[in-house]
């Protein structure tokens, strides 16, 4: 015979609690990279501070957040095999932004085919396009490549974040 126990109201504000802590134990965290990513925002970034500079514009930092979108859509485009900046029907890129706590105003370079991070960059730059959005108003970079695997298409993807 099974028997019905009602639980008290103190039953279930621990138990609750319990779960709320076991949901917080995750393996992912914002310093987790993303898998099948290559982050070269540390190689990217001294090269657009030093086209900012340039410009007397003031430098950029690393920004975790940024790195975190950067590495996703690189990840995206490779998975897809195309270059787009979006994916899928119902995409939006300030959904995107948002779900990676980026810091709006926020900007998104992508690139193809580039074997180096210097390469990337250079399109960008070559591009009056991308080159404006590395001359705007943001604080922060991340940039990021992904394959799909060894000696793919690399796919780039840059995120500038307010």
């Amino acid at each position: 015979m099974i028997s019905l126990i009602k639980p008290s109201r103190r039953d279930l504000l621990v138990f609750s609690g319990m779960a709320l802590a076991l949901a917080g134990c995750s393996t992912t965290s914002v310093l987790t990279p993303t898998a099948g990513a290559e982050d070269e925002t540390q190689a990217a970034l001294p090269m657009v501070n030093k086209l900012r500079q340039g410009r007397g514009l003031s430098t950029l930092t690393l920004d975790m957040p940024a790195r975190k979108a950067a590495a996703r859509q690189a990840v995206r485009m490779a998975k897809a095999n195309e270059m787009k900046h979006l994916i899928g029907f119902g995409d939006d890129f300030g959904a995107r932004m948002k779900s990676n706590e980026v810091a709006l105003p926020a900007a998104e370079n992508i690139a193809s085919g580039q074997d180096t991070v210097v390469a990337a960059v250079q399109a960008w730059i070559d591009s009056p396009k991308h080159l404006e959005n590395m001359l705007g108003s943001y604080r922060g970079l991340g940039v990021a490549m992904a394959r799909t695997s060894v000696g793919a298409r690399p796919y780039w993807a840059m995120v500038l974040s307010g």
